[in-house]
């Protein structure tokens, strides 16, 4: 009989292709960022999204005038950002983005209906909108199908996480041995990381997964980076829609973290890693199939866990 483990993984299958129906809600900050997405932005430039996106209510209405003053850019430099996007100039951005403001403030809670319950339970709140999001993200499953088979073809797989991330990383890892042959992490920086970067690409390794979560350390783009100069591929998982850390990725996931409390939550993230291991799985479910049996059979002798 399959353990309660081996049961879910079948039962779990990702289906491909297959799309939500509410695929099409997406937040007022998710569109902005849609706007932005697959243009490759400078440094300055991405201080203008990055505005844009955060004070989106006030920015779409702003001059070009007032917005190069509050980001603290020239005009000229919020002209060719919005040509760098496909408009044919800042007023036609923001006649693009003045819609998508009025939609934000018409879902707006009313006042005072925010401050219904306490911090704790406006945290946890935080975090659903997170999770929501996340489901929107997946509602087409075909690219984190592609990348949990590439995860799982290379032999070794090299995780890493840095700081904050290291919890990330290890969970990743943990569930990762149990149906991929050869799982490395890497939690610290430096030299130290650059030797496990090639020690993997020598023995065959191709991938890459990296995760980068608030705040994000110079160390980690480091590594991100050292990884591409060995000739790995590098899937990242963050918070950032824009930055370094995207650009020097080969491949992006973004999941919110939660930051209402002294430190953050990580609920989004955890499910999208889970949902890449899943997919792992999926990619050669033979494979997971008999590392599973074998890890169940070793449990069991060794006495790893306690009879529920």
């Amino acid at each position: 009989m399959p353990s309660g483990q081996q049961a879910r993984a079948q039962a779990a299958a990702i289906t491909p292709g297959k799309r939500s129906s509410d695929a099409e809600i997406a937040t007022p900050a998710e569109r902005v960022r849609g706007l932005f997405g697959g243009h490759r932005l400078s440094p300055g430039q991405r201080r203008i999204a990055q505005f844009l996106i955060d004070h989106l209510t006030e920015a779409a209405f702003l001059s070009i005038t007032e917005l190069a003053e509050r980001v603290g850019v020239s005009q000229p430099s919020v002209t060719r950002f919005a040509t760098s996007l496909g408009f044919s100039g800042y007023p036609a951005l923001r006649e693009a983005l003045q819609p998508i403001a009025l939609s934000a403030v018409a879902g707006a809670p009313e006042e005072g209906e925010e401050r219904l319950g306490n911090e704790l339970q406006s945290a946890v709140d935080a975090e659903i909108e997170n999770l929501m999001a996340l489901r929107r993200a997946l509602a087409d499953p075909d690219q984190i199908l592609e990348i949990g088979r590439e995860l799982a073809r290379s032999v070794p797989l090299t995780v890493v996480g840095l700081r904050i991330s290291v919890t990330l990383a290890e969970y990743f890892a943990y569930a990762a041995r149990r149906i991929h042959p050869d799982v490395r992490v890497v939690t610290r920086g430096g030299s130290v990381a650059y030797d496990g970067l090639l020690q993997a690409r020598e023995a065959g390794g191709t991938w890459v997964l990296a995760f980068a979560m608030p705040r994000h350390a110079n160390e980690t783009l480091a590594v991100v980076r050292a990884a591409r100069r060995t000739g790995l591929r590098v899937v990242l998982i963050t918070d950032l829609a824009l930055g370094p850390f995207v650009d020097e990725a080969d491949v992006v996931f973004t999941a919110g973290t939660g930051s209402r409390l002294v430190f953050d939550s990580y609920a989004a993230p955890g499910v999208l890693s889970a949902a890449l291991l899943q997919a792992m799985a999926d990619a050669d479910p033979e494979r997971t199939q008999i590392r599973l049996e074998k890890y169940e059979q070793a449990a069991e002798q060794h006495d790893f866990f306690l009879d529920d």
